[in-house]
């Protein structure tokens, strides 16, 4: 079982632990197992003065933040001052180093966050799959053995998450890079209003579509880190009333194709919350089967990623991820006033969804519906696009709409890893966190 934030931050109020042990610890992980592959660098003696220097400040009397002294991991797309920004790649090697952090690194270090290496993840987040050629790909927990993908494109921060060598982990969701892996790899994960947090200092994919979410133990810890990397400071929110709330499931795309094991964890967990009071409402959605439609002359992401990328990948394009760089070379295909029409048509299709999600406190769909795949399997270009948009498809959905959604395990003890996903419209993230709150504490009392 791994710690939530708040059982560590009790240790370390009783003196049963030390921002120093906790450090060590989650650094000795790191050294080992899947570590190697979770983390493209590690912060070494840094971690551990900044760790020294937490337990003096609790000895004095000052906590700054339930974050204090506490191993947090960051992905490899957040400016650290000093250091060359990879994003998972090697086209980058040589590149200038950043003159100034991230903004949501300097949040976490003013809140006492112990930062102890950057995390692996997709070459420049554009794939939900996880696998990287260049540092290697961290394995899924449940199935190691089996070579099962951890999801992307916050791949090595999940798997810091699972195995101990960080107590929680800050990733980036286009289409859902944060709550796949989250989901795949067993641990909750949160994907904000995309404004909530600001990106500056994140290298981007999608500047439309790009939001910066934790990845932790429980939603409750997924909330702390929120009030931080937001700025808003608030305390984490309540859980909601179970009785009377109204959950709306999409019939529309969002079920088909689920593979059983995420069918039935599902379908359980529907009953699981129909029986503590909440009311389970099916409807049609059909803008999301139109979304396809819209994009069919291109997307944002694709777009976008040109526009970054295109000057880079002439001088550097041979040391790209081929599967990456063939993603964004299809930018280039769309033609301006085929953006601008998208810009338009998702203004269209976002207020279409609101007004349908109107006197619903939440959407609940699966995170993603088919349990990690094997790598052997992805093996072939055919199958590896296949699944990636497979494993994309209900995420994005919440991407596009502007909106926030959380991810919740909600499979027995010893199946693989399924993840519910609860989603609401743009701005309602302290909702959607005291109903996911509701939704978990649901879930575990079930058993």
């Amino acid at each position: 079982m791994i710690e939530t934030l708040s059982a560590l931050q009790d240790a370390l109020a009783a003196g049963r632990a030390t921002s120093q042990a906790l450090t060590e610890a989650a650094l000795a992980r790191a050294g080992t197992g899947e570590g190697p592959r979770a983390f493209t660098s590690l912060y070494g003696e840094r971690a551990l003065a900044a760790a020294r220097a937490s337990d003096l400040m609790r000895q004095a009397g000052f906590v700054r933040s339930p974050l204090e002294g506490l191993p947090i991991s960051i992905k490899d797309l957040f400016d650290v001052a000093g250091e060359t920004t990879r994003a998972g790649s090697i086209a980058l090697d040589g590149a200038p180093a950043a003159t100034a952090n991230a903004a949501i690194v300097d949040r976490l270090l003013a809140a006492g966050a112990v930062l102890v290496g950057r995390t692996n993840m997709t070459e420049f987040a554009f794939s939900g799959l996880g696998i990287n050629p260049h540092y290697g790909t961290p394995l899924n927990p449940f199935d190691r053995a089996g070579g099962r993908i951890p999801g992307g494109s916050s791949s090595g921060a999940a798997v810091s998450v699972t195995d101990g060598m960080a107590a929680a982990a800050i990733g980036t969701d286009t289409g859902g890079s944060v709550r796949i892996p989250a989901a795949l790899c067993g641990i909750a994960g949160f994907k904000p209003t995309a404004r909530r947090v600001p990106r500056a200092g994140c290298l981007p994919l999608s500047t439309s579509l790009d939001s910066i979410g934790p990845l932790a133990p429980s939603l409750a810890c997924c909330a702390l880190l929120d009030a931080v990397l937001s700025g808003s400071g608030e305390a984490v929110p309540a859980p909601a009333e179970m009785a009377g709330l109204r959950l709306a499931v999409p019939t529309t795309l969002a079920l088909d194709g689920m593979d059983a094991t995420v069918a039935a964890a599902f379908r359980r967990a529907l009953d699981t919350l129909a029986r503590a009071g909440a009311r389970i409402i099916e409807i049609a959605v059909p803008e999301f089967a139109g979304l396809a439609g819209l994009q069919a002359k291109g997307s944002f992401a694709a777009a976008e990623a040109w526009h970054w990328h295109r000057a880079l990948i002439a001088e550097a394009g041979e040391r790209y991820d081929p599967r990456v760089l063939v993603r964004i070379r299809r930018g280039a295909e769309m033609a301006l006033a085929d953006y601008l029409d998208l810009v338009a048509a998702r203004k269209g299709w976002i207020g279409a969804v609101e007004a349908r999600l109107a006197g619903f406190d939440a959407l609940l769909m699966p995170t993603v519906p088919v349990v990690a795949p094997r790598i052997a399997d992805l093996a072939d270009e055919a199958a590896y696009g296949a699944t990636n948009l497979l494993i994309l498809r209900n995420s994005s959905l919440i991407n596009f709409l502007d909106g926030c959604a959380a991810s919740l395990p909600c499979h027995r003890d010893g199946e693989a890893p399924v993840g519910l996903m609860v989603a609401g419209a743009g701005g309602q993230d302290r909702r959607i966190l005291a109903v996911g709150r509701a939704i978990e504490a649901a879930l575990a009392a079930a058993g």
